[in-house]
């Protein structure tokens, strides 16, 4: 009996077994596969494959991939996204039928990754169910607003004189180790508790410095809302040419969510260099400085897809600061040239202005914002108006005065006002300041309410009036946010406060009767010292003594002197 059980159980399955072979049809996927004929560094030269496409990814042995670059008639030039220490000559590759694309979402928040959307952190895997391409095209022009909301730095010199505008495109140039990363990650750090997402780029950094950036986010909160997409130095030049496209097609992804955006390119230098050898290993023809004649396309197509977008669109904007190095403060050399000319305007760092411990070292004469001064705050432009023509005046002179000419006391109190100005634009790394503070003191600095101080004394005093914002009212502290400048009354209000926080600062001028006639010396052509209290008309000139002798004996013995 149980045999008979056991027979139609097996009867049955072999029955089923029949039935799916005979319901299966199998189906012909067609394949393209190609050979790898040569490898160098970083780049791959495939044969076959005949209907690849232009930047399309091909999939090499052990999960590798590259980009589709050169398509000649009969040999392919691909770019690695890896190393290529596994791979030889006469594998196969294959096309994959997609572009490269990047994972996006509220996942990568706070990650740090590399261009292919890898966790490199060492915290669990990324949950993303949304791709971008790298390469996208830039909102067309009617889809874009105007700039008209202010991208506070925490900065005093960039806010008040150079300020950034939510989708400007601003560019930090200058020589190397000058602080501009300081300036960006300052700008990362000032964006807590204001709805700014941050997207830290590094192109071929060193990792000790990228640790330091990061141990610096992290010890100031700012990885809260910032994602790192980070290539060292030793990586595959395919991956520090894509980083930057990778790290704008997350930001648009946020961007398009209506949410406002900051990226940092840090720096373009070292992505046209990477391009220009990947350029020269394809054979293509070198132009200026050896760059690929499409060195300023690669650039101009990155950086336009910084922009606001409009109401329709959700009202998003993406804020752009790629950085630039210089060589021995050229800012006439190729990149720096195309990079100036595509953006809406420039930070430049000088390096003395650095040794002379004047940080952030910007140069404001050299520096411009062609589009955050309609974005900047009213309450700026009503307290820092004056202030650049003031340091303009101030640095002029000060050349001037170096050649030891006596000055009048009118320029002399340019010079002194001056020499407070460009201390108070003085700020330590990693300590944004808030508009509030930041506007009290500005304000005290144009009505020159520092130059009754010494000027040692100056971060004391900026101190001292950070601590007063408590004293104002909070209706002018919501004024100095609105649309509208300052009035009168609400100036006048700060400054009483301010006059009497300065005050206690002020050192007396303690004259004895005996230190009246004590003042610097002043030497005359004739070899008079004379002091400054005396009066020039109440001079007068000693009476020239007779040197003619009054008879021949006289004269003799004289000269029987001058002999001897």
């Amino acid at each position: 009996m149980q045999e008979h059980k056991l027979d139609k159980i097996i009867d049955k399955t072999f029955s089923s077994i029949n039935g799916a072979f005979e319901d299966y049809i199998p189906s012909l996927k067609p394949r393209e596969v190609g050979t790898v004929l040569s490898i160098s560094s970083g780049i791959v030269i495939v044969s076959g494959l005949p209907g690849v496409s232009f930047e399309e990814l091909l999939e090499f042995p052990g999960k590798l991939y590259g980009i589709a670059f050169n398509i000649d008639e009969n040999e392919i030039g691909v770019i690695l996204l890896g190393e290529d220490t596994q791979l030889n000559v006469g594998d196969e590759v294959e096309r994959t039928g997609r572009v490269m694309d990047v994972p996006v979402g509220n996942s990568l928040i706070g990650r740090v990754v590399n261009p292919l959307g890898e966790p490199l952190d060492g915290k669990e895997k990324l949950s993303v169910t949304q791709r971008l391409p790298i390469e996208r095209e830039a909102p067309a022009i009617m889809d874009r607003a105007p700039v008209t909301v202010p991208l506070q730095t925490g900065l005093k010199v960039i806010d008040a004189l150079i300020p950034i505008g939510r989708g400007q495109r601003e560019l930090i140039l200058g020589d190397r180790q000058t602080g501009k990363t300081a300036i960006a990650i300052d700008t990362i750090i000032n964006q807590k508790d204001k709805d700014v997402l941050c997207i830290y780029c590094a192109i071929g950094q060193r990792a000790s410095s990228m640790a330091k950036v990061i141990a610096h986010l992290n010890e100031k909160e700012a990885m809260e809302y910032t994602i790192v997409i980070v290539t060292e130095g030793n990586n595959p030049p395919g991956l520090r040419y894509i980083a930057p496209y990778a790290a704008t097609s997350i930001a648009e992804y946020f961007m398009e969510q209506g949410r406002d955006v900051l990226i940092v390119y840090d720096d373009l230098t070292h992505h046209a260099r990477a391009y220009r050898e990947l350029s020269l290993l394809l054979r293509r023809p070198p132009g200026r400085e050896a760059f690929p004649g499409d060195i300023f396309y690669i650039h101009s197509r990155l950086l336009e897809r910084a922009t606001h977008l409009s109401k329709e669109k959700g009202g998003g904007s993406l804020t752009a600061l790629p950085i630039i190095e210089t060589e021995s403060q050229n800012i006439s050399a190729y990149i720096p040239t195309n990079l100036i000319s595509i953006t809406d305007g420039q930070l430049y760092l000088s390096p003395k202005l650095f040794e002379l411990g004047l940080l952030p070292a910007i140069d404001i004469g050299k520096s411009v914002s062609r589009v955050g001064g309609k974005a900047q705050l009213p309450a700026y432009r009503s307290v820092a108006g004056s202030l650049k023509l003031a340091y303009a005046q101030f640095e002029e002179l000060e050349t001037f005065a170096r050649f030891g000419t006596r000055l009048d006391e009118h320029t002399r109190q340019i010079i002194e006002h001056g020499k407070r100005i460009r201390t108070c634009f003085k700020q330590s790394e990693m300590e944004p300041m808030a508009v509030p503070e930041q506007i009290i003191i500005l304000l005290a600095l144009t009505n020159k309410l520092f130059d009754k101080i010494p000027l040692y004394k100056t971060h004391e005093a900026e101190i001292a009036l950070g601590k007063m914002i408590d004293q104002l009212p909070d209706d002018i502290l919501k004024r100095l946010f609105s649309d509208k400048p300052l009035n009168d009354e609400d100036k006048n209000s700060i400054l009483l406060i301010a006059r009497k926080t300065i005050s206690a600062l002020e050192v007396k001028k303690e004259v004895n009767e005996r230190d009246e006639t004590k003042e610097r010396p002043i030497i005359k052509a004739e070899g008079q010292v004379l002091s400054e209290l005396e009066d020039k008309k109440d001079i007068k000139p000693e009476k020239k003594k007779n040197i003619i002798p009054e008879n021949k004996e006289t004269a003799m013995t004289e000269v029987k002197k001058d002999k001897e």
